[in-house]
């Protein structure tokens, strides 16, 4: 309801529950006026004005409680809102840190890798010097060729 939300929330049930009172007493009187003598000629009108008022009062009172039930969901739900952005802050960070952990393993396997090349070269460079040292018969060389190509020996391409 539209108007609830204009007024502070003491200030509705505090009014709300005065006119669902002030209904159901007034209905009551109004049937029981009929024993007062001088009253008894405004019976109906305060019948009517009772019922009038107990109904306004059952209905603020419904749109009341659907309101309080409405705005504690509300107040759940920010609950959890609040929960999960702490929670993904968190997670953020948690990514962020893998991020910078894996960054930095790469770059330590990339060190080890120039490490390798650097021992390869330097064993070739040792074959070499022992080539240089011992020759190799021209057999040998071409027996190797040919099986590396998978070709018979006399064929040299």
């Amino acid at each position: 309801m539209w108007i609830l939300h204009l007024l502070p929330d003491s200030a509705i049930a505090w009014i709300v529950n005065t006119i669902l009172i002030a209904g159901a007493v007034i209905t009551v009187t109004g049937f029981f006026v009929k024993f007062v003598p001088f009253v008894n000629t405004y019976r109906t009108p305060v019948q009517i004005l009772g019922i009038l008022l107990l109904t306004t009062g059952v209905y603020f009172e419904g749109g009341y409680s659907t309101e309080m039930a409405w705005r504690e969901r509300v107040r759940e739900v920010e609950a959890k809102v609040a929960q999960a952005e702490k929670k993904s802050q968190e997670t953020n960070v948690e990514v962020v840190t893998k991020f910078v952990n894996r960054t930095l393993i790469v770059k330590e396997k990339g060190q080890d890798i120039v490490k390798y090349l650097d021992r390869e070269v330097v064993k070739n460079q040792e074959v070499i010097r022992f080539v240089e040292n011992c020759p190799i018969p021209e057999i040998i060389v071409n027996t190797h060729n040919a099986a590396a190509r998978n070709q018979p020996l006399g064929e040299n391409k």
